[in-house]
């Protein structure tokens, strides 16, 4: 069942982004969280993602202002390394609570409260319009990057505090489409490498039944194929206009899910 449900709901979510205006990381993450431990998830996720980019790299690099990248870029990827190493610490905490409803075990942890919290934060960030029109100063170029690339060590979730601080950067549409994808997928790779490491060396008895089967990475791979599939029929099928009324939806199920996974149940 997963085989069916995890890529269907990467094409989706990759169709989706086009029209919400929210990024691929912040719908796919719960996706994965309702079959895989969290740390999994944000990892599966962060696979996904760089997958993506990767497969964007080669069509809008060579847009990229050095400049910027250098100012944002290289803070954004010594702060993932933090958030990256918290995130692998954090899974080592034990449970602050644990309860059953029904026949559903529920964990409170402080990963799934720190998530929680991130998730729903970024979803009233990109409905809050004040914050969509919020432009700072190039010289805020190294604070944006530590703020972005600490959160989207941990979660993952970077472009909502990333683009208020790119939009004043005096760049053209094709430079801030380049410079968002080069920075983005040096995150993705910093914390992809800080989360082997930390999986590997921290957190090795809790996830090694699941990353040495066959079926993690596998699942993944699926993932990443229906993502490429959402993103090519939806650039096609739906106009690349992002609808308010999409937006309020996603964003109130990002909420609940919100809720749910601070309340322990996903």
């Amino acid at each position: 069942m997963e085989f069916v449900l995890i890529p269907l709901a990467a094409a989706l979510v990759a169709a989706l982004t086009l029209v919400s205006g929210f990024g691929l990381g912040t719908l796919l993450l719960p996706a994965f969280a309702f079959f895989f431990p969290l740390e999994i998830a944000i990892a599966a996720t962060g696979v996904v993602h760089l997958a993506n980019n990767l497969f964007k790299l080669g069509l809008v690099a060579r847009w990229a202002s050095r400049d910027v990248v250098l100012r944002f870029g290289i803070p954004a990827i010594l702060a993932a390394m933090a958030g990256g190493a918290c995130m692998t610490l954090i899974t080592r905490i034990a449970p602050i609570h644990t309860y059953r409803v029904g026949n559903l075990d529920a964990n409170i942890t402080w990963l799934r409260l720190v998530i929680a919290a991130l998730l729903a934060g970024f979803a009233a960030l990109e409905l809050w319009p004040a914050y969509q029109r919020l432009g700072l100063s190039r010289r805020a170029l190294p604070v944006g990057g530590v703020l972005s690339g600490f959160f989207g060590g941990i979660s993952g979730m970077q472009g909502a505090l990333r683009a208020p601080f790119l939009l004043r950067a005096g760049l053209t549409r094709e430079q801030f489409v380049g410079t968002t994808n080069v920075i983005s997928t040096m995150v993705d790779v910093t914390r992809l490498l800080v989360y082997a490491f930390g999986f590997a060396f921290v957190t090795r008895t809790r996830i090694d039944p699941l990353v040495e089967t066959w079926r993690t990475p596998a699942l993944i791979g699926a993932a990443c194929l229906a993502g490429f599939l959402g993103s090519y029929v939806g650039a096609r099928l739906i106009t690349k206009v992002t609808l308010q009324a999409v937006r309020r939806i996603v964003a109130a199920l990002l909420f609940l899910v919100a809720g749910a996974m601070g309340a322990g149940l996903v």
